[in-house]
């Protein structure tokens, strides 16, 4: 991330690191929807100690199945191994997203895709992980998907090709451009308070956010530091400044 300025606060983002998933509960009552993601029993966790460490999320669900077009027949046949919540367990791509639609947030999210940065991928996940509006990639179509794990599926990814595109798709939805940087006119985000129709612009992880996209954003804020490192990892940063949203406005 770039240093802008002298300030000893200085501004950053993080990369969510892959954890393994601890295996679901057994089911009680695979006919209904809440057995699907029932209580653990002592069978299953004697059966978990047993499993490889790579072998995290659930088997096949023991029939009958539930009656319910959001489960997925080839996830009960053979297994729900992804990183979701225990209620999606077993569920469609494509029931996740519908349920996850019906409460996404107003914040949107924009990174600048200039040197297919790996932290693209972990800021993604962040956004989902708070249920985004939407993730816009600026510059180049082509990004590393690998940080995301699999998370993009449950989003709506828009790309613009300039910075101008992206401002011109804030105007046209009353949306404000807020840069997660730290350049001389920037504010401390624990004193600012996000509009709610907000998009949160962060950069690359090595030289920050150019200064075409700086340019079309209304503010800046950036994150505190009272460290030696004169940067946060913009993947930390970009988790920090989604959270202080949230906090503001979904709490």
């Amino acid at each position: 991330m770039k240093n802008r300025s002298s300030s000893p606060e200085q501004h950053g983002g993080s990369e969510a690191l892959p954890e393994i998933e601890e295996a679901l509960p057994a089911v009680e009552d695979a006919a209904g929807i809440d057995g699907a993601v029932a209580a653990m029993d002592s069978t299953n966790t004697a059966t978990r100690m047993t499993e490889s460490p790579r072998d995290v999320g659930v088997g096949p669900l023991p029939q009958p199945w539930p009656d319910d077009p959001r489960f997925d027949p080839e996830l009960m046949a053979n297994g729900d191994r992804r990183n979701v919540e225990d209620r999606f367990r077993y569920w469609s791509v494509q029931a996740i997203r519908e349920e996850l639609d019906r409460d996404r947030s107003a914040l949107h999210i924009a990174i600048e895709n200039l040197e297919h940065d790996l932290n693209i991928g972990s800021i993604v996940r962040s956004g989902n992980a708070f249920n985004v509006g939407g993730v816009h990639i600026v510059g180049r179509h082509r990004w590393n998907r690998r940080g995301a794990l699999v998370t993009d599926r449950y989003l709506d990814i828009l790309h613009h090709a300039a910075p101008v595109d992206l401002a011109q798709w804030a105007r046209e939805n009353d949306y404000h451009l807020v840069a997660v940087d730290n350049p001389p006119n920037s504010t401390a985000l624990e004193e600012t308070h996000l509009p709610e129709r907000c998009v949160l612009v962060f950069g690359q992880e090595s030289t920050g956010i150019s200064d075409e996209l700086l340019a079309v954003c209304e503010q800046a804020v950036r994150i505190k530091q009272y460290g030696s490192t004169r940067s946060l990892n913009v993947a930390a940063a970009a988790a920090i400044a989604m959270h202080w949203w949230v906090v503001q406005h979904r709490s």
